[in-house]
């Protein structure tokens, strides 16, 4: 029997549910109850690291590898609470400014930001900010699939949830060289400490300068 600890790197398998109802999961049987299109993602979290649901997190540590778990989280420790100042009153012309025609029960990106339209009345849009899934205590079901230990795949892992992409990168013996578009550099920079925390690796970046169709050159 193996027991996983706090700052172990895991391939995850889990599905979460709110009233009954699946809002995500990486396991195909329920993955296509969903949406019967999508494919599953392999999910490689490190505990504590806050790179899941609070509750959810707090619950791997000292779980047992291959064991299928059961628990339920308050929704203090899923996505809070709702709250009553994200419900809003706003002018319909904010929506057509930007080329958009709410209908009631409607979800769409106004800002960059998940707005649920409520009611319409008149020029008056009522909608809700709030995370759909605030308020919600949220079920899942779990299995640890393994404990990773491969320094590729726990690097990947960090760069898929931080950078949300994986860039091209070399590992070196106590460095991880990260190279691309000096954008880049903003999140290396950021995140250095915790790489360096969690892998006992320093980050570091080298810009790719394309100069052609076929030509590329890198500085540091």
């Amino acid at each position: 029997m193996e027991i996983v600890s706090k700052k172990d790197f895991i391939e995850l398998e889990f599905t979460g549910k709110a009233n009954g109802d699946i809002f995500d999961t990486n396991i195909l049987s329920d993955l296509i109850k969903i949406n019967p299109e999508a494919k599953p993602k392999k999910t490689i979290v490190c505990i504590g690291e806050g790179m899941v649901v609070s509750g959810l997190d707090k619950q791997l540590e000292g779980k047992e590898i291959g064991k299928e778990y059961s628990i339920t989280i308050p929704y203090k420790e899923g996505f809070g609470e709702r709250k009553k100042d994200l419900v809003k009153t706003i002018p319909l012309r904010v929506f057509t400014e930007q080329k958009v025609m709410p209908h009631p029960g409607e979800t769409l990106f106004l800002d960059n930001m998940v707005v649920k339209v409520i009611t319409i009345s008149g020029a008056r849009v009522i909608t809700d900010f709030n995370n759909p899934l605030a308020g919600k205590d949220l079920e899942y079901t779990f299995i640890i699939k393994r404990k990773v230990n491969d320094e590729k795949e726990k690097v990947e892992s960090l760069f898929d949830f931080f950078f949300r992409t994986i860039p091209d990168f070399d590992i070196n013996n106590d460095k991880i060289i990260v190279k691309g578009h000096k954008m880049l550099q903003y999140l290396v920079n950021n995140f250095s400490e915790t790489f360096k925390e969690l892998i006992g690796k320093n980050l570091e970046f080298i810009e790719e300068v394309k100069t052609s169709k076929n030509e590329q050159t890198t500085s540091e």
